[in-house]
C-alpha cells in the first residue's frame, strides 16, 4: 500500500483529495489529518461508507498543523501505524482562508504549518516520495503587486527558510499598515496572499534541500469551501454565479502531482494541472508556463 498523509482532510478540498485517492488508486492508504478528533472520525466513516474496499485503507490522525507538539504526536501515531514502512506522499492542505486578518496566525498555519509538517514527516517519507503543497493563485496575484526586488525574492530558486522567516517576522511587525507594506514593495500586505506567496517560496526551498523527493505546489482553483465562504458572503452572489468549482474539482491538480508525471520538483501548478508562474496569474486552459 502506498501510504499518503493529507492534512486538513475532514472537509472541503482535503476531504475531496482523500476521497479521490481512495477511488483512483486501489493500492493506497490514507492518513486523514484533522485538527478535531471527532470530525476526523466522522470523515473517515463517511469515506468508508462511500465505496467498497475502503474500510482498511483509511485512518484518522488528530493533527493541528499550527502546533509543534501536535504535529510531533501525529508523526508518532503515523510511525506506529506504518510499522516500519515509509510514506509515499504528503499533501499539505490544511489552511486558513480569506476571512482572517490575524497575520501571525495566518502565517503560522499557511506557511509555518507546511514547514512544520515537512520537517517532522520527511523522515517517514520514502525516497522518490511526493510532497504536494496546496497553496493558491492568491500567491502569484500577491507577488504581481510587489516591487521587482520583492518579486525576485519570492521566485528565487535559492531562497532559504531563514530568509522566508525573516520576511514573515518583518511583515508581522507592520501588520495592518498598508502604507508600510507598500513602502517595502509588498503590495497591500494581504495576509492570505502573503502566506501563500511564502508557501510557494518554501516549496522552492524544500525542493532544493530534499532532491530525493518530488516536491511541488498547486492551486485547487476557485473552490466553494468554508475557506472561501467569507468572500462569497461579502460578494452577495452565489458560488455558481462566481464561477466556483466543487471541492472534488479542486482536487485535480493535487491528484496529478501525487500520481502523474510533473516536470521535476520545485514548481507551482494551476488548477488545470499545468505549470504556472509564481509572479503572475495564469488562467486555466492557457499555455503552460515554461520559464525557470
Amino acid at each position: 500500500m502506498r501510504k499518503i498523509l493529507v492534512t486538513g482532510a475532514n472537509k472541503g478540498i482535503g476531504f475531496a483529495i482523500a476521497e479521490r485517492i481512495l477511488e483512483e488508486a486501489d493500492d493506497t492508504f490514507v492518513f486523514l489529518g484533522s485538527r478535531d478528533r471527532d470530525r476526523g472520525a466522522a470523515a473517515v466513516e463517511s469515506l468508508r461508507q462511500g465505496g467498497v474496499g475502503r474500510t482498511d485503507r483509511i485512518q484518522a490522525v488528530e493533527l493541528d498543523v499550527a502546533s509543534d507538539e501536535a504535529v510531533g504526536r501525529a508523526a508518532q501515531a503515523v510511525r506506529d501505524a506504518c510499522g516500519g514502512e515509509k510514506l509515499y506522499g504528503i499533501v499539505n492542505n490544511a489552511g486558513i482562508g480569506f476571512g482572517s486578518n490575524d497575520l501571525r496566525n495566518v502565517l503560522n498555519v499557511n506557511t509555518r504549518g507546511v514547514h512544520r509538517i515537512c520537517t517532522t514527516f520527511i523522515p517517514l517519507l520514502a525516497d522518490g516520495g511526493r510532497i504536494v503543497n496546496i497553496t493558491s493563485a492568491a500567491g502569484p496575484n500577491f507577488v504581481a503587486t510587489c516591487s521587482r526586488e520583492q518579486q525576485g525574492f519570492f521566485t528565487r530558486p535559492d531562497v532559504t527558510w531563514g530568509e522566508i522567516e525573516t520576511l514573515m517576522e518583518e511583515c508581522i511587525d507592520i501588520a495592518g499598515d498598508a502604507e508600510a507594506f507598500s513602502s517595502r514593495g509588498l503590495g497591500d500586505g494581504s495576509p492570505y496572499g502573503l502566506s501563500k506567496a511564502c508557501a510557494n517560496a518554501l516549496t522552492l526551498h524544500l525542493a532544493r534541500e530534499y532532491p530525493q523527493f518530488v516536491i511541488n505546489a498547486c492551486t485547487p482553483g476557485f473552490i466553494a469551501t468554508d475557506l472561501t465562504r467569507h468572500y462569497v458572503e461579502g460578494s452577495g452572489k452565489s458560488p455558481e454565479d462566481l464561477g466556483m468549482q466543487s471541492p472534488r474539482g479542486g482536487a485535480n491538480s493535487a491528484i496529478f502531482l501525487l500520481f502523474g508525471k510533473p516536470e521535476g520538483s520545485g514548481h507551482y501548478y494551476g488548477s488545470d494541472a499545468k505549470r504556472s508562474p509564481l509572479h503572475r496569474y495564469r488562467a486555466p486552459g492557457s499555455l503552460p508556463y515554461t520559464g525557470d
